[in-house]
């Protein structure tokens, strides 16, 4: 019998497999059950659609077994699915990486735990098991064929192929173990290699096994897994309890989700997904490296549940499974980022989620801001990060105002405009206590208009940029001239008048420590407050971007305003300029600075002055 060659340079691919691709040896089991899933899946759609083969009475099945004794370890998976004949088999186990090795080589980066999931795309996927073994033998029958055939190799220089009897049809792996395999001659090391990544194949998967109970040993078969997927049963099936259940098992969480979301789609694409929102926020949410949640199945094979790609970053709190149809068993996770199917999947899943979302945000507002406390804060981040879908992010957006606790959309307050209002106005800041003690907010108050309080850091960057939300402009109040629209420009323009002189003092003592000092008509009972020009970016926003190691920008002065009808400013505006003017009015400024929450110059001088003005008041 001779032996023939393979049809490539197999003694170096099976070499780089065995040691790049060490550290995730266990993966040949899958690959194996996979093939074996496979051969049974066509027999019976040929079972289904082909007359010749409706004779066969089918039982489909995988079977695994092992010997462990000194002198043999071996490792055999076989089924009775459509097996094989000679022409088969020098065609799928006698060329290796028909879709080419050269390119295979080429993507191996050296780091085995990515490399090691490179199997399989590129037609090596069988090739795997000569990790764990010095022989292979696979005996196989094509169903409907009279002869059977024994394929053999060593993985190093070629195989050889013979005839053989075998009763039935289908295929037959006999795995030789070696040193690095032996701990695949264990019952439980298989289990567990069966349900991390074959649980959900449709076929029985049954390990075969001796025990040995009081001096008595017995042949044992057990079902190791439950050939079933709960995604991909029917919606109209499915309770909540059943839901809850699924959870528990996949998240290891006790407490029931916030909700759950299934889809099976079907068309062009065909895929299953079933996502959980947990009740609370995964304690790595907002850590660079945190733990994707999100498991992912091709045909009920686990591949993956270690790819930030399969969703969205400002989504990453998701929980739950992708099933793809459509996608090549065991796509690398290089891949998988450029893969147009999985890349649409992630697309539709994601208007998916936002869609729910902005469902029960209009039927349970309660159960909706349960969900926004603990997820708004990422969902803020999808504002800068994802331009399509920025209008139904937009939608999904809670804020609390001026005038009330509750939280309130952007289409609530846009319903609750004054009527001579055509901007949406927020405040952002570090605290939402400060925030409504604002002295920026007099006008407004004043005039019962809503402002949108912002109080994390994000809010600074994703508002700050943010443009429209539908024909309405957002204006940071934060902001010289934002009010504009909602001021009597007439009146303002009297006191700017009646001012100036005061105003040029003040602008003497204060210097290059401000950009401009004007007349304001947004204070009520405050003498002074602190805003930004219109073109600069606050002192919060430059604190941030600071943090972020921008610190090579220079500092936006900022403009001080004055309400010339306080009390203070108007017994200032009479007193000549002398020191006691200047302590006065660096301690306004220094008041205005820290009701904004910016850090003064000189908090010294600041405690001294004060001083000053307690001895002479008491």
């Amino acid at each position: 019998m001779a032996k023939q060659k393979f049809k490539t340079e197999v003694s170096q691919l099976l070499q780089l497999i065995i040691h790049s691709l060490y550290s995730n040896k266990e993966i040949f089991l899958r690959e194996l059950v996979s093939n074996s899933s496979d051969a049974l899946d066509k027999l019976r759609y040929l079972n289904l659609t082909d007359k010749k083969y409706k004779k066969i009475t089918l039982d489909p099945k995988i079977s695994i077994s092992f010997i462990n004794t000194d002198k043999q370890k071996t490792l055999t998976i076989s089924d009775n699915g459509i097996g094989m004949d000679k022409e088969d088999l020098i065609a799928s186990l006698g060329t290796i990486a028909r879709s080419g090795t050269k390119k295979f080589l080429e993507n191996l980066s050296g780091d085995s735990k990515k490399d090691s999931n490179l199997i399989g795309q590129f037609g090596v996927g069988f090739y795997s098991c000569f990790m764990v073994s010095d022989k292979v033998e696979v005996v196989t029958k094509k169903a409907l064929d009279n002869k059977a055939y024994l394929w053999k190799s060593d993985g190093k220089t070629g195989f050889t192929i013979k005839e053989v009897e075998k009763e039935n049809s289908g295929t037959k792996i006999t795995l030789f173990l070696n040193e690095n395999g032996h701990e695949y001659t264990n019952r439980w090391s298989i289990d567990s290699i069966v349900k991390k990544y074959s649980d959900h194949i449709a076929f029985p998967i049954e390990l075969h096994y001796i025990e040995e109970k009081d001096k008595k040993v017995e042949n044992k078969v057990e079902q190791v897994n439950s050939a079933s997927a709960f995604w991909k049963k029917s919606k109209s099936t499915l309770k909540d309890k059943d839901y809850n259940e699924f959870y528990k098992t996949i998240s290891g969480n006790n407490d029931n989700p916030l909700m759950h979301i299934h889809t099976q789609a079907e068309g062009q694409l065909v895929y299953s997904t079933l996502f959980y929102i947990p009740k609370t926020a995964p304690f790595d949410m907002f850590r660079a490296d945190y733990k994707s949640s999100i498991k992912l199945y091709i045909n009920r094979v686990f591949i993956t549940d270690d790819d930030k790609e399969l969703m969205p970053t400002y989504l990453r709190f998701v929980q739950g499974i992708i099933d793809s149809e459509d996608l090549p068993l065991n796509v690398s996770r290089e891949i998988l980022q450029k893969n147009q199917i999985l890349e649409k999947i992630k697309k539709n899943s994601t208007k998916k989620l936002l869609s729910e979302f902005k469902n029960i945000l209009d039927s349970d507002k309660k159960k909706y801001i349960e969900f926004f406390s603990q997820y708004g804060i990422p969902l803020k981040e999808g504002l800068y990060q994802d331009f399509e879908n920025k209008d139904s992010l937009l939608d999904l957006m809670c804020f609390k105002t001026n005038k009330s606790d509750e939280y309130i959309t952007l289409k609530e307050y846009v319903d609750k405009m004054q009527k001579n209002q055509k901007s949406i106005f927020f405040l952002t800041g570090s605290k939402l206590s400060e925030l409504k003690n604002s002295p920026l907010l007099e006008v407004c108050n004043k005039k019962n208009i809503q402002v949108l309080l912002m109080d994390h850091e994000i809010d600074e960057m994703v508002f700050g940029a943010m443009q429209k939300y539908k024909d309405y402009d957002f204006k940071s109040i934060n902001h010289a001239n934002a009010l504009e629209e909602i001021q009597d420009k007439d009146n303002k323009e009297k006191k700017k008048e009646k001012v100036e002189p005061f105003i040029k003092k003040v602008k003497k003592v204060l210097g290059d420590k401000v950009k401009d000092v004007v007349s304001s008509s947004r204070l009520s009972d405050s003498p002074a407050c602190v805003v930004a020009d219109s073109n600069d970016p606050t002192a919060q926003m430059q604190d941030l971007m600071k943090q972020m190691g921008q610190s090579g920008l220079p500092d936006a002065k900022p403009i001080f305003e004055i309400n010339p009808d306080h009390k203070i400013i108007k017994k200032l505006s009479k007193m000549s300029k002398n020191k006691q003017f200047d302590d006065s009015v660096m301690l306004l400024f220094d008041q205005a600075l820290l009701v904004s929450n910016i850090k003064i110059d000189n908090p010294g001088e600041f405690i001294s002055r004060i001083n000053k003005v307690l001895e002479k008041s008491l």
